[in-house]
């Protein structure tokens, strides 16, 4: 049941990619140019799990390449880039067939590959492969970078089947009433009670379990048409019967044929993908760009040097010839892109080659609709940055060194500026990974002065390996923070890196305080809670230093630049939907999978949080602890509070033929099951999991025939009404719930786990269980309220049954008598596959209870665990994203429209860049404000000592000719002039710091004071700068 390494090594990718990842393993992909682009290619391919990536390339390596190819190591200067990238592949994920091939791409070499990818080509070898490609139905894909700018191509042949053309799990609700009538209306409601469904017009649906106008349970799919929130149209069912209760409607995605030009028409009629109509006309110089770029280096055999103006010119010349056949050509965008296409930028082949390597996967696994046909990137607004515009020839001119692509682009001096900087990166997990590999690249922190510190709580899991570029098997159980370090060291000895294993959140603020963020040049976050980046965003807001904040989930990504003090503030992000549902849906009226998953008490319930600087413990509670309130009054007291000696008595006599004696292989079975029938589940499960419903029987106390008023039906609309299961150990279901359970049961107890199905099933056959007896005054709460009130009687009732359970393993503990080991509570871990296994069993039990369709192992892991899909090609874009933005921080860049917050998405090859918003304004005292104004005073007098607060009063009325009524430091007040004149006396001649000290506060160099003044209008309140008193 459980899934398979495989699946625990690739499970967040399996959650974007779906069934179709499946085929990866049996794919043979070419990436020919093994420069930064087709590394980034390569790399994602390998972690991703592609069966066979064969890499190509005919030129040996150079130092420059190791400003945009970090596979490569200062000993492979000189090798061949595909054989000397092999072996850094090969570690990445052993499980992959890494090959390098340095010969020509003959047919009957290309023929054996699924897809091929061309960086690095010639257009000349392009439209050769790219003919051979297209006649053979072979995937074909170009991606290149050159300076600022990027390509990508794709043509997937005259007939290419998408089987899954969206991302996200398909739409379902639950039917509260369908009319008769044509078209007949759907009422229905997702699976949050306050929201609606989710579809859109013309979506293909099917319908299951409606009861009355049974007709639609059997239908082929119909489209929908959208009347609201909550309504359908769906086709006439005017001669259907009268609907009764229940049923579910789900969507239902057909797959999609879609045809392909081959490059050779797609170049004098190109269709490129933009993300608004206004980017077109940019596109397109580029593509004209691009096309120039080719025919200058087949006159001259070489790229354009950086800077040279007359190189510049001899491309737009070019591109104007081809430009005219494809409309205006905007020509500042192709001398821009000509002046530094010489140049290679690690940042932007990571964008490029993570763009081209998600075409591949869509190839390969049939997911998501490919690029149609052709995407333009760029990043030319860092020309525009002062002190790039004033760059020479001689400037960008090669040293020999190792950043020669970087200088080409940005100077040698801008390479020194950056070895220089003092960055923090919270987070090393996937997204902290890619920056710190782009970061080793690029030499950031890697000269005098230099600083670069990563930290990061969380340890390398196997999960974690097939998108953390940084790790490898053998890292796992390893801090995360010092692994990344010494892997960053390895790709650059230069760079000054030091890891710390330490939360960025309050109660570090010793380490991190004031001092140390206003220190930082820069801040990149890869945190993964919104609470953790609302911390990191206030320190960085009150030091005004600059934050970059990137974000993943499945194939969207963003990243958004906070600079001070330009740009808006991050503020607080839009928070996502919490996953939970009304206590009265989970407990007694659920109607999907989500609700039986996350019933109260299973530890889907519960949250599994990541902290600030990584992801934390989980904070799930214990599989093998109570069930929730619901399970425990079902429940009555726990097993433990029986005699030690009938739950541990001899198991012997019940063992069937052929089973073994305890301490043989299968000794776990019949200990860990013979409890079962006297104790069945006392804290894994609820005992009527197989004999009735999983969770307390309404229907026992509210029977199918129940009214709530005359006439009108209680388990109507989307309430269903629960049927009994009658324990069989023949059925696969059941089996599996009583295993999964038994082996809790077994860890619990310290004992072998059971492992032979067979003798387990024979076991059972042999139990006979007590018929299932209805609760006698079982009260259901209909309303979320009346839940809500009976949730503290069930945290007091919780607690007590808790403290008995420890009061009794301390007797035992004491006790002479402890012949047995004692159980050990077992914690909820979403990457255990016996946990999933046993919430998977018993939620499909009880989901089978209320007609609803069970889930498979992933997807309940996915729910129950509530993991965030990931995939390696979108943190690789995101990052690189983000590090253009570090560019024009290095610069010190004060004009706003030169920096972009970016959105990208890859199942639908979508990237909008644009300028972030202007810091928001507010008048206050007669002036207008921004919001990172504040007021800034040096709180030392004459004498050299801390400033009274009478000192900071006078300070105030002086300078800005405010009259103070109130001054505090957070809560603690430190004058008010509504007290008497004695007390006020007092407050005006004390030291700042001194009430602070009073009041348990530590000491501070830079105290933030809040003052109220006289004549404020109400609308002031909350609008003030902030008043910031340096002490001695």
């Amino acid at each position: 049941m459980a899934g398979s390494g495989e699946e625990g090594l690739y499970s967040r990718q399996l959650y974007v990619l779906g069934g179709g990842s499946r085929r990866l393993a049996g794919a043979a992909v070419l990436v020919s140019g093994l420069r930064g682009t087709g590394a980034q290619v390569a790399a994602a391919l390998v972690l991703a799990g592609t069966g066979r990536v064969v890499l190509h390339d005919r030129d040996a390596a150079c130092t420059a390449d190791r400003a945009h190819q970090f596979l490569l190591e200062e000993s492979d200067v000189g090798r061949n880039r595909a054989e000397a990238s092999q072996r850094a592949l090969t570690e990445l994920n052993p499980r992959v067939t890494v090959a390098a091939h340095i010969g020509e791409l003959s047919e009957d070499f290309l023929a054996s590959f699924q897809v091929v990818v061309l960086t690095e080509s010639s257009l000349e070898e392009q439209l050769r492969v790219g003919d051979f490609c297209h006649a053979r139905g072979i995937c074909f894909i170009v991606a290149d970078a050159k300076g600022l700018a990027g390509q990508l191509f794709c043509d997937f042949g005259e007939r290419f089947v998408v089987d899954d053309p969206a991302e996200g799990d398909l739409v379902c609700a639950a039917v509260q009433h369908i009319s008769q009538g044509n078209p007949g209306v759907v009422t229905c409601v997702g699976a949050e009670d306050s929201h609606g469904h989710l579809f859109c017009d013309g979506d293909l649906v099917t319908f299951s379990g409606v009861e009355g106008m049974t007709e639609l349970n059997s239908r082929e799919p119909v489209p929908v048409r959208v009347l609201d929130a909550f309504r359908l149209e769906i086709g006439d069912t005017s001669s259907f019967s009268p609907y009764r209760r229940g049923g579910l409607v789900s969507q239902l995605r057909l797959p999609q044929v879609h045809s392909y030009e081959p490059l050779r028409r797609a170049l004098a009629e190109p269709k490129i993908r933009v993300a608004s109509h206004e980017e077109l006309p940019r596109s397109h110089s580029l593509h004209a760009a691009f096309q120039a770029l080719h025919a200058f280096r087949g006159e001259q055999g070489r790229l354009p040097r950086p800077r040279a103006l007359a190189d510049a010119e001899r491309v737009l010349e070019l591109a104007r010839s081809l430009g005219a056949q494809q409309g205006p050509l905007d020509e500042d965008i192709v001398r821009a892109f000509a002046s530094v296409s010489a140049g290679d930028l690690c940042p932007v082949a990571a964008i490029v080659g993570a763009l081209a390597a998600q075409e591949v996967l869509k190839a390969i696994t049939r997911k998501f609709l490919p690029l149609d046909q052709w995407l333009y990137f760029d990043a030319l607004e860092c020309l525009a940055l002062e002190g790039a515009t004033r760059l020479t020839e001689e400037d960008c001119a090669p040293t020999g060194s190792r950043y020669d692509g970087q200088i080409a682009v940005f100077g040698a001096t801008f390479q020194e500026q950056l070895g220089r900087q003092k960055y923090l990166v919270v987070g090393a997990g996937a997204i902290g990974c890619e920056l710190l590999k782009n970061f080793a690249v690029m030499g950031l922190a890697a000269g005098p002065g230099g600083d670069l510190i990563v930290t990061d709580m969380d340890t390398v899991a196997l999960s974690n390996l097939h998108r953390q570029l940084l790790y490898r098997s053998a890292d796992i159980s390893k801090p995360k923070s010092v692994v990344a370090a010494a892997a960053v060291r390895r790709m650059n000895p230069s760079v000054r890196v030091t890891a710390h294993q330490n939360q960025v959140g309050p109660a570090t603020e010793p380490l991190y305080g004031d001092d140390f963020f206003q220190h930082l040049d820069g801040v990149v976050s890869a945190l993964d809670t919104l609470e953790a980046r609302a911390y990191l965003e206030s320190r960085c807001r009150r030091c005004l230093t600059p934050l970059l904040d990137s974000g993943t989930e499945g194939p969207r990504g963003n990243m958004l630049a906070m600079v001070p003090p330009l740009t808006k503030p991050l503020g607080p992000a839009g928070a996502p939907g919490d996953g939970t549902f009304p206590l009265c849906t989970l407990r007694y009226f659920p109607r999907t999978i989500q609700h039986t998953l996350q019933r109260p008490g299973f530890p889907g319930a519960a949250t599994s949080g990541e902290g600030p600087g990584g992801p934390g413990a989980s904070a799930g509670q214990p599989v093998g602890a109570a069930p929730g309130l619901a399970g425990l009054r079902a429940l009555g007291p726990p097993a433990l509070a029986e005699p030690l000696p009938r739950c541990h008595r001899p198991a012997a006599a019940r063992l069937p033929p052929g089973a073994r004696e305890p301490g043989t292989h299968g000794a776990g079975t019949p200990r860990a099951l013979s409890p079962l029938p006297a104790t069945p589940f006392p804290s894994a499960g609820c005992p009527t999991a197989v004999t009735g419903t999983v969770s307390p029987r309404p229907d026992s106390a509210l029977p199918l025939c129940q009214e709530t008023s005359p006439g009108v039906a209680f388990w109507a609309g989307d309430r269903s009404c629960p049927h009994p299961l009658t324990f069989n150990p023949d059925n696969d279901a059941h089996l599996e719930y009583i295993l999964a359970a038994a082996h809790l049961f077994a860890q619990a107890h310290k004992v072998p786990p059971c492992s032979d199905r067979a003798a387990a099933r024979t076991i059972l056959r042999s139990v006979v269980l007590p018929p299932f007896v209805p609760q006698e005054g079982l009260q259901i709460s209909l309303a979320e309220g009346q839940e809500e009130a009976q949730a503290p009687a069930d945290c007091r009732r919780l607690a007590e049954l808790t403290q008995d359970l420890v009061q009794r393993r301390e007797e035992l503990v004491g006790g002479e008598e402890a012949q047995v080991p004692l159980m050990e509570p077992i914690h909820f871990e979403k990457d255990n596959n016996i946990h999933v296994d046993f919430i998977t069993a018993a939620s499909n039990l009880r989901a089978e209870n209320y007609g609803i369709p069970p889930a498979d192992w992933l997807t309940s892991k996915r729910i129950a665990g509530r993991i965030v899909p990931a995939i390696i090609t979108t943190t690789a874009a995101v990052a690189g994203l983000a590090c253009l933005e570090v560019y024009k921080l290095v610069w010190g860049c004060q004009d706003l429209s030169c920096y972009r917050n970016s959105n990208l998405c890859l199942s639908d090859c979508l990237l909008l860049r644009v300028q972030p918003l202007p810091p928001p304004t507010y008048r206050y005292g007669g002036r207008e404000w921004s919001c990172w104004d504040r007021l800034e005073m040096r709180a030392v007098g004459a004498d050299g000592q801390e400033m009274t607060v009478q000192d900071v009063l006078d300070w105030l009325q002086r300078t800005h000719g405010w009259t103070v009524t109130m001054l505090l430091r957070g809560h603690t007040l430190l004058y008010d002039r509504e007290e008497d004149e004695e007390t006020r006396a007092r407050q005006r001649v004390q030291r700042l710091s001194e009430n602070l000290e009073a009041a348990g506060e530590p000491r501070q160099r830079e105290l933030e004071l809040l003052y109220v003044c006289e004549g404020e209008d109400a609308e002031a309140e909350d609008n003030r700068p902030p008043l910031l008193c340096s002490l001695p």
